[in-house]
């Protein structure tokens, strides 16, 4: 099959014709061709390239289609003789192997290239020890196509784990996909493939062609492509970096403070979707303004690793070492990481460990065996999305997912990993009936597998990772989630706290005269809050499949909607953990996110008759996030039980919450939030002794927001330890003892 990429050299030019070959090369075994010619043999190296034999040295090419093939060294040119089934063999006169090339005649032309078969492997022994113990902790740069000089020559090594295959071959398109040419050699135990191919360069296409140990074969896209075709296309593109980075400062600062003790307020974005059209680059001019304005310390993107179906908004991965290339090239993604940094944004990114799709081009069933998911089908198979679950009790697969979790880290300077999924991955009968699951060796429902593989992924990161955070998406009751891994937790730095968003979405969605029956819904959250560290989140899933927007979820006409999300935003904020708000929900959007539209823009424009609505949710949000971040207080202790008070937990009938928060010097915040439609004058709150005077530094039914505009506009002073305030209706006031 003729070569075809354009890296491939000319020919170099008419050679002198040598001398005749000595001989026929010596035939090969039946067996051996037999299998070399199937892509089932374990060593092609031992029948291609040059070898002594006595006389001189045999050479032998494997070259479909080809018209002759000659040998070319010294400036002089040696046919080899065909064989049939696309074999040239003869052997030269030459007392040693010589530097040669091979001279490769088809219909279409010539080419010149130096022989696969004539070099050594490329990949070292430490990269296979460390394969073969699952602790290679920068397993890209070892598996996987890696453009290289290798004795002398530029080309390209292709590497690939398949420890079940009889045999695997590269096809791309520089070889029409017909991968008979290119078999590689096996590197022994560790289960490793390996093929240096010169003059193959970035942009080539390609897959690996598995030979099973069942017979069949089939194309698979290389699991650690760094690139990969945009879909529906599916084949792995040769890739390497150029992108200069400048975010040094950045990456240098962010481990300075505990990021538990630090402002922490996200901003969720699904980036396709976002400004639908949009590059990584034009995401690069118009998404960090927009973040850093609004004051929001982080972005969290959406799955970024490479998916086939766009609808699965990028949770059913098929290429974890691949940005999405609907969106531009990687250094493309790095140079939006990288506009980021320097807006001062931090960006954590959506990591899927827990499963992957069955397409039959990608992971499942690789190698011709379950190879990442179990050999167990009822643990192979995820009873919730029609996925394949990994094996965490297999060493290299582990590898692969640590090692991934260290790439994108490394690679593209994530500062934060968000684990999607934890709870399917920590329960062996997570959605799985009686008889559908085993218990652990010690006769529980635990994922022991798991565990250690979550300790061992966190472990590495923040190991390698200075500054780094893991948040875990876990939705039970899960005891160290975010303890450290050496006292036998999980090792992460947040978890969502999905109890939180649960219950005060269902309080809020509650009409307000029936909300006293649901008080502890606001107030239970506090039992456990300094249990684990926490994010509190408004995600994506809170605002689609019928869950509504986040201000359709509150009952009244449009201005009691409004006026409700601006008090339990402000509510949000002031509660202790850190903020999460997915995008579109920071100018009360009124649809759910839809993935084909985004974001409802328009309704901003300045022709929109409510567009002053819109806008005067987004001036709070982006105030919330100023207050915030200015106001120690609110994030500081967000882990010391110390740093909270109720002022006012049971005031039920009056759907009233107010609650201190303290900084690390003891300064307080009051927040004080009235979920009912009516003013309350003259409400008392024992807020202690040392305070003068309580000062307004925000609240959310300030007429600019959209509200009324009824507040405590002169300090409140403090008599008996008493405050006495105006509570406006459906509104959250911050108050301190000082105007900040």
């Amino acid at each position: 099959m003729a070569l075809r990429d354009t890296s491939l050299p000319e020919p170099s030019g008419p050679a002198t014709p040598g001398a005749g070959p000595v001989g026929a090369a010596p035939p090969l075994a039946a067996t051996d061709r037999g299998r070399l010619l199937a892509g089932a043999h374990h060593d092609p190296h031992a029948l291609l390239g040059a070898h002594p034999v006595a006389g001189g040295v045999a050479f032998r090419a494997l070259r479909p289609f080809a018209r002759a093939v000659s040998v070319v060294a010294g400036g002089e040119r040696h046919p080899l003789a065909p064989e049939g089934d696309g074999l040239f063999s003869a052997v030269l006169p030459f007392s040693q192997i010589p530097v040669y090339t091979l001279l490769v005649e088809y219909e279409e032309g010539a080419w010149e290239t130096p022989d696969p078969y004539r070099f050594p492997p490329a990949l070292g022994e430490l990269d296979l020890h460390l394969i073969g113990e699952g602790r290679h902790e920068q397993l890209w740069r070892a598996l996987g196509a890696w453009p290289m000089v290798h004795e002398g020559v530029a080309g390209t090594r292709f590497t690939v784990w398949a420890p079940n295959a009889q045999g695997v071959r590269v096809a791309g398109d520089f070889t029409h996909w017909d991968g008979t040419a290119f078999p590689m050699r096996s590197l022994g135990s560790t289960g490793v493939w390996e093929l240096f191919l010169p003059g193959i360069g970035e942009g080539a296409t390609y897959k690996f062609e598995i030979h099973s140990r069942y017979g069949h074969r089939a194309l698979k896209a290389d699991p650690m492509a760094r690139r990969a075709e945009e879909p529906p296309n599916t084949a792995s593109v040769v890739t390497a970096s150029h992108f200069e980075w400048s975010d040094a400062e950045w990456l240098r600062g962010r481990a300075a403070t505990p990021p538990h003790e630090a402002p922490f307020s996200v901003y969720e974005v699904h980036l396709p979707s976002w400004r639908p059209g949009l590059s990584y680059r034009d995401l690069a001019a118009e998404l960090p303004a927009y973040v850093a304005d609004l004051g929001f310390t982080h972005v969290e993107l959406m799955p970024v690793a490479e998916h086939p179906y766009g609808p699965s908004w990028g949770y059913q991965v098929t290429g974890f070492y691949a940005p999405t290339a609907r969106l531009g090239p990687p250094d493309d993604f790095r140079y939006l990481v990288d506009a980021l940094h320097r807006a001062g944004i931090g960006v954590i990114m959506d990591w899927v460990p827990a499963h992957f799709p069955k397409d039959d081009w990608a992971l499942a069933r690789f190698d011709g065996d379950p190879l990442y998911e179990p050999g167990d089908a009822r643990r192979a198979e995820h009873p919730d999305w029609g996925t394949y679950t990994f094996d965490y009790a297999r060493t290299e697969v582990r590898n692969f997912l640590v090692a991934n979790a260290v790439y994108w880290c490394e690679e593209f300077h994530i500062d934060g990993l968000r684990v999607d999924a934890v709870a399917s991955m920590l329960y062996l009968d997570y959605s799985r009936d009686s008889g559908q699951w085993e218990p652990n060796a010690h006769g529980g429902r635990e994922d022991l597998a798991a565990m250690a593989f979550l300790q061992e992924m966190n472990a590495t990161v923040y190991r390698r990772c200075p500054g780094v955070v893991t948040i875990a998406e876990e939705s039970t009751a899960w005891g160290g989630v975010t303890r450290p891994t050496d006292t036998g937790g999980l090792g992460f730095g947040f978890k969502w706290n999905m109890g939180w968003m649960h219950d005060s979405l269902e309080y809020v969605a509650h009409e307000p005269v029936h909300r006293k029956y649901h008080h502890h819904e606001m107030t239970f959250s506090m039992v456990y809050a300094y249990s684990e560290n926490f994010v509190l989140p408004i995600s994506h899933d809170e605002v689609v499949h019928g869950k509504r927007s986040l201000v359709s979820k509150m009952p009244g006409d449009w201005w009691q909607r409004r006026a409700g999300l601006r008090a339990y935003l402000a509510y949000m904020w002031a509660h202790p953990g850190k903020q999460l708000l997915f995008m579109g929900q920071e100018f009360a959007q009124g649809a759910e996110w839809s993935q084909e539209q985004g974001p409802e823009w328009w309704l901003l424009d300045e022709g929109y008759h409510s567009a002053g609505d819109h806008r005067g949710v987004r001036d709070l949000v982006r105030d919330l996030n100023t207050r915030y971040r200015d106001t120690p207080a609110l994030w500081q202790r967000d882990t010391d039980p110390a740093g909270f008070r109720w002022v006012s937990v049971d005031a039920a009938e009056d759907n009233v919450f107010a609650f201190l928060r303290h900084d690390a010097e003891g300064t307080p915040l009051l927040a004080v939030s009235n979920f009912s439609p009516v003013v309350r004058h003259g409400h008392r709150l024992g807020v202690g002794a040392g305070a003068g005077a309580w000062r307004e530094i925000l609240n959310t039914d300030a007429a600019r927001y959209g509200g009324g505009g009824v507040g405590n506009p002169e300090p409140a002073e403090v008599t008996d330890g008493t405050v006495t305030l105006t509570l406006p209706p459906l509104a959250t006031l911050w108050l301190t003892p000082n105007a900040r």
